[in-house]
């Protein structure tokens, strides 16, 4: 039975009172992507997201089979992973999928102790753990699979002290524009088939002890012509956030039936990222040459003072700068949040970025689905996808 709450007012810590977490998580360790060409993706991400060169590896390190460049810029660390020969898996994945998230890593202190918890709870293994070594130290890591072709890696690196894992030398480059202001990775969502959430809802709670404590059926998440489900997982301690959408029937194709046409079948949908300051943020990123979805009507912006009349006296932010950029604007008890959604960074329509400001809230935007979804569906509509 699904431990579920359908409200975020109680917070995690009630949801967990009393039980035993078997899987403490400290954190998102890193985000690997396969993309089909590295040295351009992270000149990319460098120059329009703001991330900063941390750590490679390659041929000059003795890598023969692939090429990663690692970023970071504050707590987020992306990795981006290319195949340096026709023979790599890497190449299957790709023709498969194209770019994507291959690796959702999760930071432990006991890698070990991670894998044999999960293996024996019924996790297909994808690594058995391996310590690897250089002269800053060793590090633990160990696999398992999740939804379609994604792994979560466990990382074990408190006996470690390189730049990032051993086999990465230092990525000291000339070019590292300036950060945009993006902090950490708030949640990251992921498109299951039709008919698939509660089966993965269920295997994060008995697999990796994670918690269903919010939930959002097609009635919530629907237009004129599409719907969805969703379904948000949670760790013990909140640090790790994973809704998980499955499409729901509609007069038309919905957002998810069409991420999993392109990108063949479950997979990360997007990543959302937060600042202290969403304004500054996107405006940069705008600067920058990322394209976001298209702003809400004037009316979703005029009704904003009476949708939101119980949090206006702590509102900070212009209503009137937020609608120039297109970002929305929602609240529940604990507060309000500020969101926005890049387009698909992709030439699939697949992933894309969220970024958000939370003020108090703890939420994931329930009042501005229906601006969101109609956004996108205008993207459908001209992709010829809707």
């Amino acid at each position: 039975m699904s431990k579920e709450i359908t409200s975020v007012e109680y917070g995690l810590e009630k949801i967990f009172e009393g039980a035993q977490d078997f899987l403490p998580l400290l954190g998102t360790d890193y985000v690997e992507f396969y993309v089909g060409n590295a040295k351009q993706a992270a000149h990319f991400y460098k120059t329009a997201f703001g991330f900063q060169s941390l750590a490679y590896a390659g041929l000059e390190t003795g890598v023969r089979d692939r090429a990663s460049y690692v970023l970071k810029q504050d707590k987020i660390r992306l990795v981006l992973t290319t195949p340096l020969n026709g023979d790599s898996p890497i190449n299957d994945h790709l023709r498969k999928h194209g770019d994507g998230v291959k690796v959702v890593a999760l930071w432990v202190e006991d890698a070990r102790q991670a894998f044999a918890e999960t293996t024996k709870r019924g996790a297909k293994p994808f690594m058995e753990p391996t310590v690897e070594q250089d002269e800053f130290g060793e590090t633990v890591r160990a696999g398992i699979y999740t939804y379609g072709e994604t792994v979560h890696i466990f990382v074990e690196r408190k006996n470690y002290n390189g730049v990032f894992l051993p086999g990465y030398k230092e990525w000291k480059s000339d070019y590292n524009p300036s950060p945009v202001g993006l902090k950490y990775i708030d949640h990251m969502v992921g498109n299951v088939g039709w008919g698939e959430m509660n089966q993965w809802v269920k295997w994060y709670e008995e697999v990796m002890g994670f918690v269903n404590f919010l939930s959002f059926d097609d009635k919530q998440i629907t237009t004129d012509y599409s719907a969805l489900m969703s379904k948000v997982m949670s760790n013990g301690n909140g640090r790790i956030k994973f809704p998980i959408n499955e499409p729901a029937e509609g007069k038309k194709k919905s957002q998810i039936e069409e991420y999993l046409d392109f990108y063949g079948g479950p997979g990360v949908q997007h990543i959302a990222v937060a600042t202290d300051d969403i304004l500054k943020t996107v405006s940069e990123m705008r600067a920058r040459g990322i394209e976001f979805l298209s702003t809400p009507p004037q009316a979703y912006y005029d009704a904003i003072p009476e949708r939101l009349k119980d949090h206006m006296s702590k509102f900070k932010e212009d209503i009137r700068e937020l609608q120039k950029l297109g970002i929305l604007i929602d609240a529940d008890e604990e507060g309000y949040l500020l969101q926005i959604f890049t387009k698909p960074v992709e030439d699939r329509p697949t992933l894309f970025f969220e970024i958000i400001q939370r003020m108090g809230a703890r939420g994931f935007g329930a009042g501005n689905f229906k601006a969101l979804f109609e956004s996108i569906e205008r993207e459908q509509e001209l992709r010829g996808t809707l």
